[in-house]
């Protein structure tokens, strides 16, 4: 069973970014089941280097959008953007000293951030997006 079950109230209505949304759900995903099998550890530097991928490669792309369409509420947005690439990081640096301890928690986070900063955030953008021909 899935941590995080894509459906179509997560879709922006751009394929682009829903395609990288779904690729950040499936790596949510791919933690938890390994967790639950006790073998997140083996897959966590994967992991943790993909959400640092994720966090370049998607969120340029959100604001590459948001620059050419003037999108009015790009500074809280890509705020939010910079306080998850600052908690990423951090994954990171634990990981990497040996002291990321993967829990419950951590993968809490991701679920909660990226549920809410979709329904949430990325949701406002869709309107200004579709309004500029982006689908």
């Amino acid at each position: 069973m899935p941590l995080i079950k894509w459906n179509d109230d997560f879709s922006v209505g751009v394929i682009e970014i829903d395609l990288q949304h779904k690729g950040l759900v499936h790596q949510i995903n791919k933690l938890y089941d390994a967790m639950l099998r006790g073998e997140a550890n083996s897959i966590l530097r994967g992991i943790i280097s993909e959400l640092v991928r994720y966090t370049q490669v998607h969120f340029a792309t959100e604001e590459k959008y948001f620059k050419k369409f003037g999108y009015a509420e790009s500074e809280d947005h890509m705020q939010e953007h910079q306080e998850f690439i600052e908690v990423v990081g951090k994954f990171k640096e634990e990981y990497e000293k040996g002291s990321l301890v993967l829990s419950i928690d951590v993968l809490k986070f991701l679920k909660n951030w990226l549920t809410h900063h979709i329904l949430g955030s990325d949701k406002k953008f869709t309107q200004c997006f579709n309004d500029n021909g982006l689908f």
